[in-house]
């Protein structure tokens, strides 16, 4: 199935829709989950499941021809692993539970991240924050919003006035490239911030509330949705590196555009 992008809205409701009924599960789950470990401080609990099956449900339902990829099925694969083959039909890439172990605490950082990746590109995201109530969402050449108003990137133009943001991976041999970097950062930036939730991370970015964001360990269910809004809320999307953006690479850096060059240089120093 070739991707048609005149059908764009139709996708965008749909995911919106979906993503509601995924926070709705989470939220009606938070009382009563039960908790299993992935890995050392990478919860995951029963809620991601059902969240997860109730999003798959609906969009496949409505577009059987569709593909889609959830984290919790992708469980022991390789990140590459995941990529749609060339010429795949569009492909939904998901997060149910963005921020698992704040939602594991009860710390309302938490969101249901919901993209679509289509002509070997990102074309769709929504994130809906169930907590703050709040839905960010964007498709390719229709802007980007927040609770239905238009929304965009900060003005913000050095990194020295600038808040800026990144993910930790769970496993402590891992974070220490990242420890060098936030290092560096914090010399320089005026605050940095640490949320827990990627996908939240970059709806901020769009939102212009964050000015800039790193991380060298993500998936592509936890940036696809996110690097849209930001796309389509005027910032820049490079790996960390500078090369072009790749969802299915794990490094990615994001900001307004005004601080990009000057991120990039602390971020590869």
């Amino acid at each position: 199935m070739s991707f048609d992008p005149p059908r764009l809205p139709e996708f965008l409701d749909a995911a919106i829709a979906a993503a509601r009924r995924g926070a709705g599960i989470l939220e009606s789950w938070r009382a009563r989950f039960s908790i299993r470990e992935k890995a050392r401080a990478d919860l995951v609990t029963e809620a991601d499941q059902a969240s997860q099956d109730a999003i798959k449900a609906d969009l496949l339902g409505r577009f059987p021809d569709h593909l889609f990829l959830g984290e919790e099925e992708s469980v022991g694969k390789s990140i590459e692993s995941t990529r749609p083959a060339p010429g795949a039909p569009p492909t939904w890439v998901v997060d149910p539970l963005d921020g698992t172990s704040n939602y594991v605490h009860d710390v309302p950082t938490y969101c249901v991240s919901i993209g679509l990746w289509a002509d070997a590109r990102p074309v769709l995201g929504v994130i809906l924050d169930p907590r703050q109530n709040e839905l960010f969402a964007a498709a390719t050449g229709l802007g980007a919003t927040l609770n239905g108003k238009p929304m965009r990137v900060s003005q913000v133009a050095t990194v020295r006035d600038a808040m800026i943001a990144t993910g930790f991976p769970s496993a402590y041999l891992k974070q220490r490239r990242n420890l060098d970097v936030w290092a560096r950062v914090s010399a320089e930036a005026q605050s940095l911030r640490r949320n827990g939730s990627t996908a939240l991370s970059l709806a901020y970015v769009a939102a212009g509330r964050f000015d800039g964001y790193w991380a060298f360990d993500n998936w592509a269910w936890d940036v696809t949705a996110g690097v849209v809004l930001v796309a389509e809320a005027g910032g820049t999307l490079t790996c960390a590196d500078g090369s072009p953006f790749d969802p299915f690479r794990p490094d990615s850096l994001v900001t307004n555009g005004r601080i990009h060059k000057e991120l990039l240089t602390l971020v590869t120093s």
